[in-house]
């Protein structure tokens, strides 16, 4: 099975309801993500086609692709701490055995886990604030701050993947980067 397989077919490596609430998320990140990339290249492709056709622009195109990027973002942070993707410095890190790896990858998803928890808290904050001031925006009318409802479902979703990271690695034998990810390096063969 190829990278890009596992990664459609993803089963999380957590045992009972944990694994049965990271494949529920990934799924909905998956089908967020998807939806999200398909409908900013329909409007995207729309809007250049009226400016060809019509000799003008779709008004309001601008604001939908800022949605729909703030969604694919926030929605993306997940996806990538699911499937081991985010950036790692890992001098040190290599350097270590593996019971210092697990410790490290333990201390390291749990901070992380806690960062994504307060930064989730404080978007709410931010949101709440928006929404007091009844900003809107110009070209679709409606509350700006509905189109930052991502951010804390985005940190939230990364925050308790990061938690089931720590918890993935404090009852299995080996070192995992997610839940699905074994600690390692692939070896690459590259065709002559």
């Amino acid at each position: 099975m190829t990278e890009e397989e596992s990664e459609k077919n993803y089963r999380s490596g957590l045992p009972g309801f944990l694994g049965t609430v990271d494949t529920f998320i990934s799924k909905v990140e998956a089908v967020i993500l998807a939806l999200g990339v398909l409908l900013m290249a329909i409007n995207t492709i729309a809007n250049v086609i009226a400016r060809f056709v019509l000799g003008d622009s779709i008004f309001f195109t601008g604001e939908i692709n800022r949605i729909l990027i703030i969604m694919i973002t926030f929605a993306g942070i997940g996806y990538a701490a699911r499937h081991g993707r985010h950036i790692r410095m890992s001098a040190i890190y290599d350097a270590l055995p593996v019971g210092g790896r697990k410790a490290l990858m333990i201390t390291i998803a749990t901070f992380t886990s806690l960062v994504m928890f307060f930064l989730c808290y404080y978007s709410i904050i931010y949101i709440l604030d928006l929404q007091s001031k009844g900003r809107v925006l110009p070209a679709l009318g409606f509350p700006i701050w509905i189109i930052y409802v991502w951010v804390p479902l985005g940190f939230l979703i990364t925050g308790i993947q990061y938690l089931l990271t720590a918890i993935k690695n404090l009852v299995s034998r080996d070192v995992y980067l997610s839940t699905g990810v074994v600690d390692g390096y692939k070896d690459t063969e590259t065709e002559v």
